[in-house]
């Protein structure tokens, strides 16, 4: 449904993105991950035909966004990181405004709007002049307006931005609602919100594609242990080494939680919690936790990019 095929942009000498190719299949929900100026807002400003590549081909629902970018257009909702709308408009009234602009008939204008000021939390709003509303309703009527068409393809740029935890969850319910009848590609800095709602994660670093996968298979890729979360309720400062000599045991790390609380390595594939507790039952002390830590996306994010750089 979207794909892109050696992108390449410049501005002046800068070379913003390089050579991205990267697909994304009907129905599915991929997020697009990356560090402030990796190239997430360029690539996503090509794709909706903001922006003419320096080279490369894009084209979105098999419309190519350079030479039929009217079409691909009109198979696009999307959502910019900072919507632009009209503030001294009422929401009804813009959102009615953006429906003749796309040339919606006032059937199909009157069912899509019911849907959108419900699905959206708009419908006590609806008369409400968007100057008034908080940066978090603001959002949802760029939502709103990315939705009316019923686009097969939306492209979201940092959506979440300026909405409360419970309106970010309502947002992840409602993209995940959306799985199979639209094909969604978002931007996010919000690692644990990614993990939960897409099917699959593409990370962009300075302006090339460094990972491509699920969540699960990208942490599977870079893990070089299994860890354990053992606590443990003794004075013995020769834990950390007397753990270290369990069989399979790599490392012994203190987490920082607390005295006597360890990360505990192992090899991959390894599961050696049995003997754990029946080491520390035999020393005496109390096992107070023992289980393992699962890889984040966080982390995985956090050991394929570098620092953050100046903003895009």
């Amino acid at each position: 449904m979207i794909h892109t095929e050696g992108l390449t942009k410049f501005y002046g000498n800068y070379r913003a993105i390089a050579d991205v190719s990267l697909h994304v299949d009907e129905g599915e929900i991929v997020a697009f991950l990356g560090p402030n100026a990796a190239g997430k807002t360029t690539t996503m400003r090509i794709l909706t035909s903001f922006l003419p590549p320096s080279s490369g081909t894009a084209t979105v629902a098999g419309h190519n966004v350079v030479d039929d970018s009217l079409e691909s257009r009109r198979c696009i909702g999307y959502l910019p990181e900072a919507a632009s709308l009209y503030a001294d408009m009422r929401v009804l009234q813009f959102l009615r405004f953006c429906a003749g602009l796309r040339g919606m008939g006032k059937a199909e204008t009157k069912e899509r709007l019911e849907y959108v000021l419900a699905t959206c939390g708009l419908e006590e709003r609806a008369s409400s002049i968007i100057g008034t509303l908080s940066l978090g309703y603001r959002q949802r009527v760029g939502l709103a307006q990315a939705l009316l068409h019923d686009p097969p393809v939306l492209i979201l740029d940092e959506p979440t931005v300026g909405l409360d935890p419970n309106q970010i969850r309502e947002f992840r319910n409602l993209i995940k609602s959306l799985a199979g009848d639209y094909t969604v590609m978002l931007s996010t800095h919000i690692l644990p919100e990614a993990q939960m709602t897409c099917q699959r994660v593409i990370i962009i670093n300075h302006g090339e594609i460094i990972a491509e996968d699920t969540p699960e298979a990208l942490t599977a890729q870079i893990r070089e242990a299994e860890t354990l979360y053992v606590a443990v309720q003794a004075e013995d400062e020769a834990i950390p080494r007397l753990l270290r000599d369990i069989p399979q045991v790599t490392a012994v790390r203190p987490t920082g939680d607390g005295k006597h609380i360890f990360h505990v390595d192992t090899e991959v594939g390894a599961d050696v919690r049995a003997e754990i507790a029946e080491f520390v039952v035999k020393k005496g002390w109390g096992l107070l936790e023992l289980r393992p830590v699962e890889m984040t996306l966080e982390d995985v994010f956090r050991e394929l990019t570098t620092e953050e750089e100046e903003p895009e």
